[in-house]
């Protein structure tokens, strides 16, 4: 068994209750004709399953789609749900879905929760630093926010996906629903528009039967990993970055760590025999 397969057994036997909530773009189809409609849900959950979230314009700071580079903003009313439904702005191509949320704060009342999310997402020496600052174990808060993405295929879905200027982002430098694809997604993952080097990928394999298996991965020194994936399964890839808070101080319910979290959502079309 690899190392990340290890860790993601070890990661499974976890309560859900100790996790964080991703957060995805999950398309009702991700390969539609021009005639279709494009519609996608907004979705908050674990192990790739979760509830589906009105869109509400407090709650979103950029919602777009990208064709051939260029963005072409996206505005559903507050309540919509699927939050993205529109006719495809293209014949024939490769739609990038981006959304990027405003800040929420989530409320830490238990270190032991942290440590275990700490630990989870793989933020080392999360726990050292917050103590050595000084900071509270009692109740404190983390701001976060989303910044997410998806692949949809119009027609072929012939294009490339590129960066969209977020604060962390997944690049996908392989097309899925392209017909050389060779089962092996290659990502770039971006902080700032830098390559991230070493950090954790956290992979959603969802099979046609619906079963969710979950692996690690992590990005190399150019910010790159090479993912295996199968005919038929749709995936999600999960990367966050915990920052401590400018804001930071030793008051008790102080705002102590930032996180930004990035997501990219794809299918992997079965091939014709």
């Amino acid at each position: 068994m690899s190392l990340s397969r290890l860790c993601a057994a070890l990661f499974c036997a976890l309560p859900f209750s100790a996790t964080a909530h991703e957060f995805w773009i999950e398309p009702l189809s991700y390969q539609v004709e021009a005639s279709d409609r494009v519609q996608a849900l907004f979705k908050n959950g674990e192990g790739f399953k979760g509830n589906s979230q009105s869109f509400f314009d407090r709650r979103s700071k950029r919602f777009d789609v990208i064709v051939d580079g260029k963005a072409l903003p996206v505005t559903p009313r507050s309540g919509d749900s699927p939050a993205l439904d529109i006719m495809p702005p293209i014949q024939d191509g490769l739609i990038t879905v981006v959304h990027e949320t405003a800040p929420s704060t989530l409320t830490y009342r238990e270190w032991a929760k942290f440590l275990k999310f700490a630990a989870h997402k793989d933020f080392r020496t999360a726990a050292q630093d917050h103590l050595a600052a000084g900071w509270s174990q009692v109740k404190f808060r983390e701001v976060y926010t989303r910044h997410v993405k998806a692949l949809i295929a119009v027609g072929t879905g012939t294009g490339r996906d590129s960066a969209a200027g977020m604060k962390t982002e997944f690049v996908a430098l392989d097309n899925p629903y392209g017909e050389e694809f060779d089962n092996q997604m290659n990502i770039l993952l971006l902080l700032d528009g830098e390559p991230r080097a070493d950090a954790q990928i956290e992979v959603f394999d969802r099979a046609p039967d619906q079963n969710v298996s979950i692996s690690l991965f992590r990005t190399n020194a150019r910010g790159q990993a090479a993912i295996p994936v199968s005919p038929g399964h749709s995936y999600l890839f999960d990367a966050v970055v915990l920052r401590p808070a400018a804001e930071a101080n030793t008051q008790e319910n102080a705002v102590v760590w930032k996180t930004y979290w990035a997501a990219l959502t794809f299918a992997v079309p079965q091939k014709p025999f």
